[in-house]
Order: C-alpha cells, then structure tokens, then sequence
C-alpha cells in the first residue's frame, strides 16, 4: 500500500538500468511497453521516460508507443532540451487523461527549456541543486541555505517564463546523494534545505521530489539477518522528509514504501546520521546492516 500523499513517479524506464538500457540498445520498443504497464499496473501516478542519450526521434517513438497502450502521464526525464522537446511534441495530453507531462528537468544552466512550454504545456522540475555564483557561472550548492536561495530564484524565474502557474505545478528537486557515503553531511543539508523551503510562506504549495533509489544506491539489500534494508531506509526517509513537503519521487513500485515509528531502528540510524560528521556517518549505516 502506498503513503497518502506520496506520489510515484515510476523510475524503470531509464538508460541507466541495466535491464532497460538492454532493451533500449535492441530497440525492443515492446519491451519497455510492458515495463510501463507494468509499472501502471503496480500503482505509479506517473511513468519516467529517460532514453539516455539517444536521438530525439528515439524518445519521440518511446512515448508515442507507451502512449498506445497506458493512460498514465509521463514525466521526460531528460537534461536535453532537443529530446526534451521530441518527448513533449510527441506526448498527447488526451490519452493521459488531460494532464500534464512533468519535464524533468530545468536548472539554472538550461533555462531555454521553459520555452518548450508552448510547445506543449507541462509542470517543471527544477533542479536546485546548483545555482549562479557572484561571476555568472553554474557551481553546486554546499549549504542548505545556497539550496534554498537557488530555490527561491529558479520559482521566481518559472513563474516570469510561465503565466499564471501555481505552486502546485512547480516541483523542486533538492538532490538526494547515497547515504552509504555520506562523509559530507549530505544528508543533514537535504533535511535543513527542505525545511528552509517548507517554512517559506511564498514557496507555500510547491511540491518537492528526490530520486529516492539514490539514497540507498550501492547498499547491501540486506543485512546479515536476510531482513531487507534499502526499503526501511527510503521509508526512514520519507517519515522525517514528508512532513517537511516532501511528496513525490522518481522510486520503485516494488518497494513496499511506509511510513516507520520512532523506535523503528531504520528511524534511529537516521536520527544519528543528523547528530554525526565525517567518516562516523559511514560508521553508523555501516553499523545498522549488523
């Protein structure tokens, strides 16, 4: 069963699968048709589609023929504004039921992609992970505070290149990084960044969204006792980032997401994540697998 108010973009519909990628390079267009209805079938709100980074004319053909078979809308998961923009004129809105494709998605350095809007209407993800330092150049964010500032201008730009949009159509991605390594404090500054977001009354309404499948990326799926652990941990994630608007994420319809108790121990290593520095982080995920 699903979280309320936890919508799911289903993320197997991307080159960087092995098993998808396979699919991809023998053009077995039948085969990613079944992944997405597959991944209908299993609950998802949405279907990503990331070709990589083959031709226009691929993605094109790509969500032409998802379209034939599901009525879900897509989300065009691409850093491309020339696939971007194959995906989006080959999407059609009535046969996902009028709504909207999300871009995926539209950063500080790819500001032309809001011009794709006429072409067909969509709702953005703006990727605020990087923003513009002092010169005019494009550098990642180190601080909550640079995340959330990038946030507070790249809405203010969507809503100058996009007339009369509503924060519910705008969705921030503030990054999510493997917590398997997390020697940088990256998770603390994802939870600090969310809150700063939350708390702004202007930003009120806007969605935010996290491959969450990064998070757990290169962990064992299960600990020493056979019991699962990426799960847990994505689940341990959502309880504490939901609450803070968190509510959309590029993630499996496999996994049983929930939503844990305090004293769950997937909870506790991330509590002691925040309280952590350096190499300790490690130490401790390391630790929750024993």
């Amino acid at each position: 069963m699903s979280i309320p108010g936890l919508t799911i973009i289903a993320e197997s519909i991307n080159d960087s699968v092995p098993s998808t990628h396979t699919l991809f390079e023998e053009n077995n267009i039948d085969g990613i048709v079944e992944l997405a209805r597959y991944q209908a079938e299993k609950g998802a709100a949405y279907i990503d589609v990331n070709v990589g980074v083959r031709s226009p004319g691929f993605m094109a053909e790509v969500v032409k023929k998802i379209q034939q078979h599901i009525s879900l809308p897509l989300s065009i998961d691409t850093p491309d504004p020339e696939i971007a923009a194959a995906g989006l004129e080959a999407y059609n809105a009535e046969r996902a039921g009028n709504q909207k494709p999300i871009l995926n998605s539209i950063s500080e350095a790819r500001l032309e992609m809001f011009d794709l809007y006429s072409k067909q209407p969509f709702i953005p993800v703006l990727l605020v992970t990087e923003g513009m330092d002092d010169s005019g150049g494009i550098v990642m964010n180190k601080t909550a505070e640079q995340t959330y500032t990038t946030a507070k201008s790249m809405v203010a730009i969507a809503r100058k290149r996009i007339e009369h949009l509503a924060n519910d159509q705008i969705i921030l991605d503030p990054g999510i990084m493997p917590i398997g390594s997390d020697s940088k404090g990256y998770f603390k500054r994802f939870m600090d960044a969310i809150k700063l977001i939350h708390q702004d009354r202007d930003l009120a309404g806007v969605n935010m969204s996290i491959g969450l499948s990064n998070f757990t990326a290169m962990l064992p799926s299960k600990k020493a006792d056979g019991s699962p652990v990426k799960g847990p941990l994505e689940s341990a994630l959502l309880t504490m980032a939901m609450p803070l608007g968190l509510n959309t994420v590029i993630g499996s319809v496999k996994r049983k997401y929930s939503l844990l108790p305090d004293d769950d121990s997937a909870m506790q290593c991330l509590k002691d994540v925040l309280a952590l520095e350096g190499i300790e982080v490690v130490m401790r995920v390391m630790s929750y697998f024993s």
